[in-house]
């Protein structure tokens, strides 16, 4: 009777999983249902698989109990979802409550659809508490409270009129701002299609061919892989400007070389979307961030300004990455000589290659020529269809594609449940005003403090950054605190950058890391563990934006928005890229040989230094001390090393 029952739930989880890819697929690319619709049928389809794949007692298959509370669960979810695709779906309006459309009963909502909004809550929390653990679900419950509770908070935490249930379903699950707002869209828009990108492309067997060309061309470098990774992710995030997008698109090809030269799949995922999140910042095109640079700046300045300003930074935080994914390689052993197992055995072609690297082309064309990612990749997926049906290595038969499909959904559904929280938070902030009212604090510490004002705008920044687009992110805060950053001892284009800088951060900041969790998904990994691996990763990011607002000749520029001169620009780049060494060390726990702890909290609090003190009067002499006593402890490892090997 067990085994009878777990084939028809197997059955079942792959007719789900099917039907999930082949919808996002239909959906992304036609205008059959509206916005929410879509995202309540895809928000539906990935609880189901939640729960069906995760029931509530894995030890226990033949509990009936468990099975009877799954069941539940699912019929909920049908009807919850189902409700949200029906009253906001305009081809179905003779099935609306009253004859009005969900999204135009706000502030008169009648009682099924808080009946509704409350056990979707649940249902979601409980989804993501079993796909991704009980930290996600945590916080967005403090969330929760905090919307509740806010006139009963302390002066220091943000107080609010606070907010009634109704109010909480309706701003988080009703209308479209909370649970299918911008987290959702995103992954339902661009994640899932890169995910399903990359699991058709391995049924080729095109994969297995770039690995063993990889580690051809990097056998001599440690942790190579790694190292393209970040490259192309640098790359790419340029011409994207999304650090979802450009995870799921190049990390659809740098995760498994990762994997293949030993890095663990929490490891390869934090590297990829460390250097995905940092690629807006990079120019030439910097995604859309330079052209809303154009129209807030002031004074007004010009787009060569802009990306004259932007290129020491991130060449500064790609150093950094590299420099921490060598040190990381070299202490975990990582070779592109590593073994590949089963897979380095496979049959091999030169055929295999060209469709990996002509669906790669396919779908860069297409970015490039303006195409929406979805759109992009819809039309690589196809080319790779058509690619791979000329060899026998390649073809790709009807069970390859099901395994794809499958494969997709099974990699999707934790994210979209993250998603679903992601959005509960989101439409908590912006009811409460959290999104507003952190700003306005920041304003009576700028004329006292940079410092502190910097780590109250940096901590606004992330917050509101949650699930967004790092452009988005970026023109919200510059609305909302245009007034702060011109009090910022600071260049006006530094200020703008540093909140730029942040709303990419993000991405990579748990447990709300969007970047991190598309990663997670391409390398079958934990999703907060490879969050956290992310932004261990990202470290620098996080540091970076303070000395370029401190020293703004890392931006070419004088703290009076003065043209910097070439020596002061000189001197103030070879000081951070000390300071960058010493960061890279102490993150990676290796400096030519493993470090202590003590030696690595040393590091790291010389490195923080140098990062957060200005080129003036006394802190001359700290950075210089910081900078020397760097040096002094790479050599001293160096050393040490070198001795241990005679």
């Amino acid at each position: 009777m067990t085994d009878r029952f777990e084939s028809s739930k197997n059955f079942v989880y792959c007719v789900l999983a099917v039907l999930l890819s082949l919808f996002v697929l239909a959906a992304t690319n036609s205008n059959v249902f509206d916005p929410q619709p879509n995202l309540a049928m895809f928000g539906m389809l990935g609880l189901l698989l939640v729960f069906l794949s995760r029931p509530l007692a894995k030890e226990k298959p033949d509990w009936l109990f468990g099975r009877v509370i799954d069941l539940v669960l699912m019929l909920l979810t049908v009807v919850v979802f189902g409700y949200i695709f029906v009253q906001s779906e305009q081809n179905l309006k003779r099935f609306w409550v009253d004859g009005i459309l969900l999204g135009d009963r706000a502030g008169s909502e009648k009682p099924i659809d808080f009946y509704i909004a409350g056990t979707g809550l649940v249902l979601i929390l409980e989804a993501t508490r079993r796909a991704i653990g009980w930290t996600l679900p945590i916080l967005c419950s403090f969330f929760i409270a905090y919307a509740i509770f806010g006139a009963s908070m302390p002066d220091w935490l943000f107080p609010h009129r606070g907010s009634s249930w109704g109010q909480i379903a309706q701003k988080s699950f009703l209308q479209s701002g909370g649970v299918f707002g911008v987290a959702l869209k995103v992954m339902f828009n661009y994640v899932f299609l890169f995910v399903l990108f990359g699991t058709l492309l391995e049924q080729t067997g095109a994969t297995a061919y770039v690995i063993k060309l990889a580690r051809s061309l990097f056998k001599n470098s440690s942790g190579g892989p790694a190292k393209v990774a970040v490259v192309s992710s640098g790359l790419m995030g340029s011409l994207s400007g999304s650090a979802v997008a450009n995870t799921a698109t190049t990390g659809t090809f740098t995760i498994p070389l990762m994997k293949s030269s030993g890095f663990d799949s929490e490891s390869a995922a934090g590297v990829e979307a460390a250097a995905s999140s940092g690629g807006a910042l990079m120019p030439p095109i910097m995604g859309a961030g330079a052209y809303m640079m154009l129209e807030l700046v002031e004074p007004a300045v010009t787009y060569v300004e802009i990306i004259k300003a932007a290129l020491i930074p991130a060449i500064l935080y790609y150093t950094a990455l590299l420099l921490t994914v060598h040190f990381h390689s070299k202490r975990i052993g990582a070779e592109a000589e590593s073994k590949l197992g089963a897979e380095s055995e496979a049959p091999m072609s030169a055929y295999q290659g060209f469709v990996f690297f002509g669906a790669f082309v396919i779908l860069i064309a297409m970015l490039l020529r303006g195409f929406t990612p979805f759109r992009s990749v819809s039309v690589s997926l196809a080319g790779i269809l058509v690619l791979s049906q000329f060899s026998d290595l390649t073809r790709l038969s009807f069970p390859k594609v099901i395994q794809a499909l499958v494969g997709a959904a099974k990699g999707g559904m934790a994210l979209i449940v993250a998603a679903s929280c992601v959005g509960i938070i989101l439409g908590v902030v912006d009811l409460t005003g959290l999104g507003a009212s952190l700003p306005a604090k920041i304003q009576a510490f700028a004329n006292d403090s940079a410092i502190l004002a910097l780590l109250l705008l940096m901590v606004s920044t992330i917050v509101l950054g949650m699930g967004l687009p790092s452009a988005v992110c970026y023109l919200l805060m510059a609305i909302l605190v245009g007034s702060v950053l011109t009090t910022l001892k600071t260049p006006p284009l530094a200020a703008h950058l540093f909140i730029f800088y942040f709303g990419m951060m993000s991405m990579v900041t748990p447990p709300v890391a969007l970047a991190a969790y598309a990663a997670a998904a391409i390398a079958k990994a934990d999703v907060m563990k490879a969050a956290f691996s992310a932004f261990r990763f990202a470290l620098v990011g996080f540091a970076l934006p303070f000395a370029f607002v401190l020293k703004p000749e890392l931006l070419m520029l004088t703290i009076d928005n003065e043209a910097a001169s070439p020596l002061m620009v000189v001197i103030m780049v070879s000081i951070t890229l000390i300071g960058i060494l010493g960061l890279a060390a102490s993150i990676a726990g290796y400096a030519f040989q493993a470090m202590s702890s003590a030696s690595r909290s040393v590091l790291l609090g010389l490195s923080l230094l140098v990062f957060f003190t200005r080129w003036q009067e006394w802190q001359i002499t700290i950075q210089l001390v910081a900078v020397a006593m760097i040096i002094v402890l790479m050599a001293i490892n160096y050393s040490l090393a070198r001795s241990n090997r005679l």
